[in-house]
């Protein structure tokens, strides 16, 4: 019987299946990957608090290098005998195939829970659909999907209880992000309950079949055609046996909890004609239509497929009722070439062999269809266009097969009509949506404001959370429901009874009351006052607060954010406002559980932020206003246009739809049939994210270049041109004469794009000209982009009039000549106060319009390519970085590639050159073929002579012609660089990385080194430092840090360099200079500062000069030139320690949040990472005084 006293949380569905996953289990092999890499921290972080599993052990959580890793250790873990388990998503999953085959064929039990996700093709995406686990579908693993949160926290004990007792091992899915990232209600499971499905018997089972030395084996042998196939057979009545077995599991389950589930579980009218076949997260919507309609008088049905593999053909059948006239069989997944998805091709074949064997009397039709692929919404509306398709209500004649619901496909017309007005009956919810900025915490506190009011009131709750896999300043929204009843709505808010706007500037160019009910409330963040605000609104917002009825209030919430010193984070104080307006709680109920939160989430960060929550919640009130609301609308001003008018019609047509929110509406036919997308298109976004942007201040300008040289955001540009031009400069257009002499007729300006800027502020800190008469004030000063923001386009349109200047002309070695190369990665998607992009755009001002991108995935590959918007770009002549992404583990690879294909098609130049000698002339073959192309002056009369040879080409018929105007530009030297994290280059990559440093090939890699796993959240890496806390090392790092450049420098022939350019901007520029002229392998390992350190990264340049000066992070170059020439060829950059590693160390709460929470362990730690920083420095300066026979020598 159900037990009486439920523990009821709120969570997401990720925690909900760890829950589980970790209390049965005594081992978790771990990597990161988005959704799943939540289950994986929380294994870690309970197993360094000691959190027991049901059997009073700890498990043992260990970090793998890849996916592919941590399968094999689930592997050798299951083989001895152990309870393990492992956590994925995505291409993780496909990295686990082949050990997953072995532990299948070993009839091995164990679950892996995966996050479903989809796969890489056309491109990159991190949202959900079951592309990964379909791709999983013939390992052998058995597969059981999860619809919702409580069913994750369910499946998950389910799955392991029938594991053991059929040994066939599961796959346990869930949608990713709309199920492991939804929060919602639900009665936990106890550890008493998980240990009653659990019984001894089956573990002591599982651990006698592991391999023994004292009862010895063999398993895993290689087998001959004679019995290989004979072994195969061995399982099928393993396999035969596990429906029925997951059955009786789900039996016991319901008797213990009084929560039921069938693998076929069927919803809707006993006697349904038209019933629909679908498995996970979308099945909720189609039982909620199927009940809505059933009420309005249809006969309709729904079948959720629980278990999918082995498929049941016999349950199947038991679970269609026998009136069913048409079945729709919906996929989350596409399979290209085939008959149809696999869950249509399982049910096709299932109801062919019951007509076959007698067990149905007719056959249904039966068509199939494609739905939410990458988290695309499934709605109501699409559910009964799905039912109106199989009725004929759209059309005429047979019902379309193969369909897709919720896109427009005009090219091979697969899509069906539906009302995009149909809803269900939301009256007993309360809705709420929140437009915030990434990182701004309005993520978090709606998850804390969802745990507050699902766990203090007798409300149902469910939390969404909308973001791209962009950096923190993209858009979010938060679309938070409640109501009495459970909430079973997998799909997005539409119509709100209360809107919040955390950013002012969203009223301009992002569609909000649109989702307003009648009379709903809108809070706006304001910098304007409840007097003034309502004229600074677009006309047409105006009219739709106007039109709905809505109350209008407001808040400066970010000058109360700043007043408290919350450095711009709001989230607390708009989440006070909520519960003061919505009234779900007592307002003082409300506050003291905002608190009681707030000291959950920032304890770890110490008091003094926690305080910092706690003011700013206090002052909140006092400054909310209501705002009232005029009869008619008086503002002229309008929404502001999406991109200028004069941006080209790719990015009129599609990327502006897509920056608007109206993707969804993109038809096939607007999309790239390979995923190719244009370049520089960030230059039409305008984010507009930052209140304050830098101001330049000429008279105080020393025109160093330190300011242009740190941007992260390429904001800050500098050119020098004749005074002639400023003839035509709009009014309080800037400039100075030029600090060079001998040009007294030379102008230079200095100009900020301010739209595009962050307000990160490092180039604030990176100024070192102080003005004399006020000391507080240097070159360039943060001032209020409001006031100036109108006269500053006008200054960046005459700016970017001015011409770019000869790069044959500038001194590439000074930083004072950088700020004046154009840069072609530009505004992208990254943090503000990034520490690594300022390293791409030196690349690209260096050597971009000849330069060859790999990018491992990873935050690189987001903010450098992620939609709507990517950052590389052109000069005037159209060139400019060439840039792809392959995947995480493949880069260096992918990269080597690249130059190997550029070799080879030089060298067929080369060769059709020769060729036609007779027709071109000797000494124009030679002089191409032979040209030095180390200076930019060499390689612009490259680019002459190369276009010279097309013009000739051109006018020749001769196939020898064609075929060397198709490689003739491979004449132009390209530089091939191989760009990615430490997550890349030190774990999953590093195969690869040291096998293409040993080709001897010329590539560069450069190694954007942030210490830990960025893009996915801040987890461990094999650059994580010792003591430093981070994901998967919640208890602080014990190991030390691979040193990847000595590893290299042991090769002798890879140049290496270590940089930091907060430190040393000179040697930054220098390693990379020497590195592309270096004709071989490069490493340059680039120390990047990152929000995962946990500071204020307007102090990133600070924290990476203490990196140096305390010797953590030496800076040094490896030379192979140098040793050719008999010299040595390491160079020591950096000067002897200064400061002590704890002062670097402590200024970062990677370091000090071990020391709230283990202050001893932290000591002790701290002690044994100087030793191995003064262990490494010891080495270092005795390798900078050797000759250079101490080195290996060079071929």
């Amino acid at each position: 019987m159900p037990a009486n006293n439920k523990i009821i949380a709120t969570i997401d569905g990720n925690e909900a299946a760890a829950f589980v996953a970790y209390r049965v289990n005594e081992v978790c092999a771990i990597y990161p990957i988005t959704p799943s890499s939540t289950m994986a921290e929380l294994a870690d972080e309970w197993s360094s608090k000691s959190v027991k599993n049901v059997w009073g052990n700890v498990p043992e959580v260990i970090e793998m290098q890849s996916e592919g890793g941590a399968a094999g250790t689930v592997h050798g873990a299951l083989q001895t005998g152990a309870l393990t388990t492992t956590f994925t998503a995505s291409q993780g999953l496909m990295l686990m195939l082949p050990n997953m085959y072995k532990i299948a064929g070993e009839l091995t039990a164990t679950v892996f829970h995966v996050a479903a996700r989809s796969l890489a093709a056309q491109g990159l995406s991190i949202f959900g659909d079951h592309q990964d686990v379909m791709a999983a579908r013939t390992t052998g693993f058995a597969m059981l999907g999860s619809a919702s949160v409580q069913e994750a926290h369910d499946f998950a004990l389910i799955a392991q209880a029938a594991t053991l007792q059929s040994r066939i091992p599961f796959i346990h899915f869930f949608d990713g992000f709309r199920t492991s990232h939804e929060v919602n209600k639900l009665e936990m499971l106890t550890d008493e309950q998980i240990k009653k499905m659990i019984p001894d018997e089956l573990v002591f089972a599982h651990r006698k079949r592991g391999l023994n030395p004292d009862h010895p084996f063999i398993r895993g042998t290689a087998q001959n055609p004679d019995v290989y196939f004979q072994g195969r057979e061995t399982v099928n009545q393993y396999y035969d046996r596990t429906p029925g077995i997951v059955e009786n599991c789900m039996k016991d389950f319901a008797l213990m909890t009084g929560r039921k589930y069938t693998l076929f579980e069927y919803n809707g009218a006993a006697d349904a004609k038209y019933v629909t076949i679908i498995m996970g997260s979308g099945g909720e919507t189609v039982a909620e239509t199927v009940k809505a309609m059933n009420e309005a008088g249809e006969k309709t049905g729904v079948i959720q497929v629980r278990l999918f593999r082995p498929f049941s053909t016999e349950h199947l059948l038991q679970a269609l009722p026998k009136t069913v006239e048409s079945i729709a069989v919906l996929d989350r997944t596409k399979e290209s070439g085939a008959i149809g998805e696999p869950l249509y091709q399982d049910v096709v074949a299932s109801l062919v062999e019951g007509l076959q064997q007698g067990k149905l009397s007719s056959l249904p039709n039966i068509i199939g269809g494609r739905y939410g692929l990458s988290s695309k919404e499934f709605t109501p509306a699409m559910v009964k266009g799905i039912y109106d398709e199989m009725k004929g209500t759209n059309h005429e004649g047979n019902p379309k097969n193969h369909f897709t619901i919720g896109i427009n496909d005009d090219v091979t017309h697969t899509s069906l009509p539906y009302d995009e007005g149909y809803s269900l009956n939301e009256s007993t919810w309360t809705q709420a949506l929140f437009f915030g900025l990434g990182a701004d915490g309005t993520v978090g506190a709606n998850k804390n404001s969802i745990k507050i009011i699902g766990e203090n009131t007798d409300l149902y709750a469910q939390g969404y959370f909308v973001y791209d896999s962009k950096k923190s300043g993209a858009r979010t929204v938060s679309h938070l429901r409640f109501g009495k009843d459970p909430i079973k709505a997998p799909y997005l808010i539409t119509k709100a009874d209360f809107i919040a706007c955390h950013q002012f500037n969203f009223t301009e160019k992002i569609e909000m009351l649109p989702f307003i009910k009648q009379g709903g409330i809108f809070l706006l963040n304001s910098p304007y006052s409840k007097d003034l605000v309502w004229d600074e609104l677009p006309g047409t917002v105006q009219q739709q607060i106007i039109d709905k009825k809505c109350s209008f209030y407001v808040i400066d919430a970010s000058t109360v954010a700043r007043d408290t010193g919350m450095n711009g984070r709001i989230n607390t104080i708009m989440q006070t406002c909520f519960f003061a307006l919505s009234g779900v709680l007592p307002k003082e109920e409300a506050i003291e559980q905002i608190k009681h939160a707030i000291e959950k989430t920032y304890s770890k960060k110490g008091q003094a932020v926690v305080e910092q929550n706690f003011l700013a919640v206090d002052a909140t009130l006092a400054h909310l206003f209501e705002v009232t609301v005029p009869a008619t609308s008086s503002s002229v001003s309008e929404m502001l246009m999406v991109v200028p008018a004069e941006a080209p019609a790719f990015v009129q047509e599609i990327t502006a739809k897509m920056l608007s929110g109206h993707g969804d509406e993109l038809p096939v036919s607007s999309m790239p049939i390979d995923g190719t997308y244009p370049s520089g298109t960030t230059q039409w976004e305008k984010r507009n994210i930052a209140d304050q942007v830098p101001l330049w201040e000429p008279e105080t300008c020393i025109q160093c270049g330190n300011c242009a040289y740190v941007c992260p955001h390429s904001v800050i540009r500098a050119k020098f041109y004749h005074e002639d031009f400023l003839k035509k400069a709009p009014e309080g257009f800037q400039s100075a004469p030029i600090n060079s002499r001998g040009f007294p007729e030379t102008k230079y300006s200095l100009q900020v794009y301010a739209e595009d800027c962050t307000g990160c502020q490092l180039c604030v800190d990176a100024c070192p000209a102080i003005n004399p008469l006020n000391r507080s004030l240097k070159a360039i000063n943060m001032a209020e982009k409001e006031p100036i923001l109108e006269q500053v386009k006008e200054h960046i349109a005459f700016f970017e009039d001015l011409p770019w200047n000869n790069r044959s002309e500038i001194n590439f070695s000074t930083v004072h000549g950088a700020q004046f190369m154009e840069p072609l990665f530009e505004f992208s998607g990254a943090c503000a106060g990034c520490g690594e992009t300022p390293y791409l755009k030196l690349l690209s001002q260096l050597f971009g319009d000849r330069l060859l991108v790999a990018n491992a995935t990873g935050c690189s590959s987001i903010y450098g390519g992620n939609l709507p918007t990517t950052p590389w770009t052109t000069n005037k002549l159209g060139q400019g970085p060439a840039w792809s992404n392959s995947l995480f583990e493949d880069n260096a690879e992918f990269g080597l590639g690249m130059r190997i294909s550029a070799d080879q098609q030089l060298s067929i130049a080369c060769q059709l050159l020769e060729k036609l000698k007779p027709q071109l002339g000797d000494t124009f073959v030679n002089e191409i073929i032979h040209a030095p192309q180390e200076q930019e002056s060499e390689i612009a009369a490259q680019r002459e002579r190369v276009t010279e040879l097309k013009s000739k080409l051109a006018t020749m018929d001769d196939d020898a012609a064609r075929h060397l105007l198709t490689v003739c530009e491979q004449l132009v030297h390209r530089s091939v660089w191989l760009v990615g994290g430490d997550g890349w280059a030190y774990d999953i990559g590093y195969g690869g990385l040291d096998h293409a440093l040993a080709s001897g090939k010329n590539i560069n890699i450069l190694v954007l080194d942030t210490e830990v796993y960025s893009n996915t959240g801040g987890q461990s890496s094999k650059a994580t430092p010792t003591a430093a806390s981070a994901k998967f090392a919640s208890a602080g790092k014990k190991g030390g840090k691979k040193d990847l450049a000595m590893q290299a420098v042991s090769y002798g022939n890879v140049y290496v360099a270590r940089i930091a350019f907060g430190a040393n901007p000179q040697q930054t520029m220098l390693a990379m200079r020497e590195a592309e002229a270096y004709d071989g392998p490069s490493l340059i390992l680039a120390y990047s500062h990152c929000i995962a350190h946990g500071y204020d990264l307007k102090d990133g340049l600070t924290q990476q000069k203490n990196a140096v000066d305390s010797a953590y992070w030496p800076l040094m170059r490896y030379n192979p030139v140098l040793r050719k020439k008999k010299q040595n060829p390491f160079i020591l950059d950096s000067t002897r320690p200064k400061i002590p590693l704890k002062t670097f160390a402590y200024k970062e709460l990677r370091y000090k949040m071990l020391t709230q929470t283990n202050p001893v362990e932290a000591e002790e730690l701290m002690v044994l990472a100087q030793e191995m920083v003064n262990l490494r420095w010891k080495n270092y300066e005795e390798l900078a005084t050797k000759t250079a026979s101490d080195f290996v020598p060079i071929a």
